[in-house]
């Protein structure tokens, strides 16, 4: 069996593999080529802490993962990486396990992947401006993913610890990214400002105040990740014109803005946009309005992790 650390996958596989590899996914989802079951969350009682267990099959490809994942949100106290995981390949014509390869930087990717799909094609063409909100470990590739298919000119930063904040900066400076960069102690500011707006915390509370959108905004959230959590403004949630998730039945159980704003009769799940995979089909359409407010929400699912994982193992070891 092979295997593959973060460090070695980082340095050969990109946020512009994980865009290809995604976007090849749905044709396949469409044809039923992909099996896949929601994933099992456990959560360690009396703790933030959190196992996530995530199979998928590609019955054409004849290749399974099966993603476990842990989630501490107190580990950079010891030193240690909040997000943890491993992805196991098998090959489906014997059962052989072919490969064990680190998740944590992959689940990040395709994550950051996922944002950049729908922000192309439901963010203003014209966007320059980015606005983060939450410089933590899911942050870095969100970025990315924005920056493979917008322009973007001036980055904003803001996070609860400013200290944090500055250190983001100075990664993104390290890696390269040639945009003006600025650090905010107001999130009201980068609001604003901002064209695309990315959201990535554990907030319990909307993190933002819609009433500060820009006409034309688009927003992706991808850090709430069960029910209790919120970090869009449920005015926001109830002033678009198009909300995609990336899957529509793991929102229901997981993203805890919408389910309130469906409690309080604001939003329904029956009525959201689409989901990604239509979006990126041109089954259809994206922005079609340069005012509109647009919002893509990711939970997480298992074929999006069998899609980078998949493209790992082919791109490194086939």
């Amino acid at each position: 069996m092979h295997i593959l650390s973060d460090s070695e996958i980082e340095k050969q596989y990109l946020i512009a593999d994980a865009i290809r590899d995604t976007q090849d996914l749905f044709p396949k989802l469409e044809q039923g080529q992909i099996l896949v079951e929601h994933r099992t969350v456990m959560e360690l009682p009396d703790t933030h802490n959190a196992m996530l267990y995530m199979p998928c099959l590609d019955l054409k490809g004849k290749l399974g993962t099966n993603k476990i994942i842990s989630i501490f949100p107190d580990n950079p106290k010891l030193n240690l990486p909040t997000t943890q995981g491993k992805i196991l390949i098998t090959e489906l014509e014997t059962g052989q396990h072919k490969a064990l390869i680190d998740a944590s930087y992959l689940t990040r990717l395709r994550t950051g992947a996922l944002s950049g799909i729908a922000t192309h094609y439901l963010s203003r063409k014209d966007s320059r401006v980015l606005g983060v909100i939450g410089t933590g470990g899911m942050a870095f590739e969100q970025v990315l993913g924005i920056l493979e298919v917008r322009n973007i000119e001036h980055i904003y930063l803001y996070n609860r610890t400013n200290e944090k904040a500055e250190i983001f900066k100075e990664k993104l400076i390290k890696f390269g990214i040639n945009a003006e960069i600025n650090v905010v102690k107001d999130v009201q500011e980068l609001v604003k400002q901002s064209d695309i707006i990315n959201c990535a915390t554990r907030s319990n509370e909307s993190v933002f105040d819609a009433i500060d959108l820009k006409q034309g905004a688009h927003i992706n959230g991808v850090g709430s990740y069960q029910p209790s959590m919120r970090e869009i403004d449920i005015k926001a949630i109830e002033q678009s014109s198009k909300i995609v998730f990336d899957d529509i039945d793991g929102a229901k159980t997981e993203a805890g803005e919408f389910i309130q704003a469906e409690k309080d009769g604001l939003f329904s799940f029956d009525h959201a946009y689409s989901d990604l995979q239509q979006l990126a089909l041109g089954n259809i359409d994206g922005r079609t309005d340069e005012h509109e407010i647009t919002i893509f929400k990711s939970v997480g699912a298992a074929h999006f992790d069998l899609a980078v994982g998949v493209g790992v193992f082919k791109k490194l070891l086939s």
